[in-house]
């Protein structure tokens, strides 16, 4: 089992920045891939950008150029940050971290609110 938790998020204003933060935790850890996804309401949950186990990045067309996710490994932990710069009201959503192992593990979302 792999548990994967959120950190960050909030109220920014058009133009801002804000970051995000997830951890994976578990025994036997060997995460593959660990990115992001987002979801508005009574939308289809999209994908965000995601940062494999060998260092390949790979971002939604959406967000290339504003946002980077980074990817830290420990011995039993692995953490990811999404620095989301030059935001839109439109990148308003819930953001679901997850971990890619034997299956996907997702973490509660949390709500990043761009509005002025």
């Amino acid at each position: 089992q792999v548990e994967v938790v959120e950190s960050g998020g909030g109220l920014v204003e058009p133009g801002g920045s804000l970051s995000l933060s997830c951890s994976a935790s578990g025994n036997r850890l060997s995460i593959h891939g660990m990115g992001w996804s987002r979801q508005a309401p009574g939308k289809q949950r999209e994908f965000v950008a995601v940062h494999g186990r060998g260092g390949v990045t790979n971002y939604a067309d959406s967000v290339k150029g504003r946002f980077t996710n980074s990817r830290e490994d420990a011995e039993t932990t692995v953490t990811v940050s999404l620095q989301m710069g030059g935001l839109k009201p439109e990148d308003t959503d819930v953001y679901y971290c997850y971990a890619a192992r034997d299956k996907d593990y997702w973490g509660k979302g949390i709500q990043v609110t761009v509005s002025s």
